[in-house]
């Protein structure tokens, strides 16, 4: 059946480490929100529904940035260990303002270095200082460790940390996925999707390493395969054409509106590729990615709203109909993923709690239930309860 759904961010957002501020969220909320109004000021322009627009905007002057993750990877890459010393304990600290501030995302974490042989001392130490220096956790505080391609690895880091994330970059982990979340001890909360590496260790050209490639459909589908059931959330990985501006100054205004409207366009394609297939968080690299990422997502249930509140309204006096008359409702896992539809459409903003009460006639309790099966025998008992 479906797994019922917690509340998973719709994207993690990387910047290096060493850029990291306490208001890092409203700054990259302020910086999309310029990108609209500079380059795609309204929804015609943009090109989505009036209702996508209006709720994108809401969204990036509330919440602009549901998961960030300070990077100590890719993004920050390989310094004098005194200067990756001092900005672990700087970021920290600035991460420790936000926490009593109450001004970080809902979640919040660091990337560290890959746990091989050459980078792993740099890795724990890192780790290390970071969390001596933040002291208290936030709140959904996760570790994301990248490269992953042995058990042990996964093992010694889910023994020093309460949650963790792996990246799935080469095509062996994907034949360990198993063994690698059995050495999570679970501990491990996602596994996300490095297409670049992994389409780059499959000799695949540069030219061609792209989130809609099919071997990147392959990974995908394997770990959705692998991971259905363990509770584990999957995550697609970036889109690395970025919108910005190609010129500087003042005379190329088409050309670089031009520029930014081809890259959201692709960011808009991939996410929602990816929540067709199932993927409901991918990565975002740049503040101009969020009005894109969230002009994708909130096209996606917005667009399929009506079919899915008819559908979820029926499931549920079919379901209750026949678990009173000592029936058999084979379908539940439909109904499980229709509940599970409006319980994201909630999370990430694309509806409000009472939109979704309107629209399925549950009640607030059954909403965040998260479970089907659950609110037809409750409404079978209340409905025997009745007639008695």
């Amino acid at each position: 059946m479906t797994m019922n759904v917690s509340r998973q961010p719709v994207h993690v957002v990387y910047g290096g480490a060493h850029l990291f501020r306490r208001d890092v969220a409203r700054r990259l909320g302020e910086l999309a929100l310029r990108a609209i109004e500079t380059y795609s000021p309204d929804a015609a322009t943009f090109g989505i529904a009036e209702a996508v627009f209006a709720r994108v905007i809401e969204k990036l002057r509330r919440e602009p940035v549901e998961d960030y993750r300070l990077d100590f990877e890719d993004g920050f890459g390989y310094r004098p260990d005194a200067e990756e010393d001092a900005v672990a304990e700087s970021a920290a600290r600035e991460m420790a303002r936000a926490r009593d501030e109450g001004s970080l995302p809902g979640f919040i974490g660091i990337r560290i270095k890959p746990l091989g042989e050459e980078t792993k001392s740099r890795a724990l130490r890192t780790l290390e200082i970071f969390l001596r220096a933040l002291g208290t956790l936030p709140e959904n505080f996760t570790v994301t460790l990248p490269k992953v391609t042995a058990p042990e690895q996964v093992a010694e880091l889910a023994a020093m940390v309460a949650r963790i994330e792996i990246m799935i970059e080469t095509p062996q982990s994907l034949f360990v996925l198993p063994e690698l979340i059995a050495a999570g001890r679970g501990r491990i909360t996602a596994a996300h999707f490095g297409a670049y590496d992994y389409t780059a260790a499959l000799g695949i050209s540069a030219a061609n390493q792209r989130l809609s490639h099919p071997a990147c459909d392959f990974a995908r589908s394997m770990m959705q395969a692998r991971l259905a059931g363990t509770g584990v959330a999957i995550s697609d990985g970036a889109t690395n054409i970025l919108p910005v501006p190609i010129h500087r100054g003042e005379g190329h205004e088409e050309e670089n509106r031009a520029a930014m409207h081809a890259a959201w366009k692709l960011h808009f394609a991939d996410t929602r590729r990816a929540l067709d297939c199932g993927f409901y968080q991918g990565w975002d690299l740049h503040p101009a990615q969020l009005v894109s990422r969230y002009a994708a997502v909130y096209s996606f249930f917005l667009e399929g709203l009506d079919a899915a509140s008819s559908r979820l309204r029926n499931f549920v006096a079919q379901a209750a109909q026949a678990t009173q008359v000592r029936g058999v409702f084979d379908d539940a896992a439909t109904g499980q993923g229709l509940l599970n539809y409006f319980r994201r459409a909630v999370y990430c903003g694309a509806i409000t709690e009472a939109e979704a009460r309107e629209r399925t006639g549950l009640a607030a309790e059954e909403l965040r239930s998260a479970s089907f099966v659950g609110i037809a025998k409750s409404r079978c008992g209340n409905q025997s309860a009745k007639n008695a």
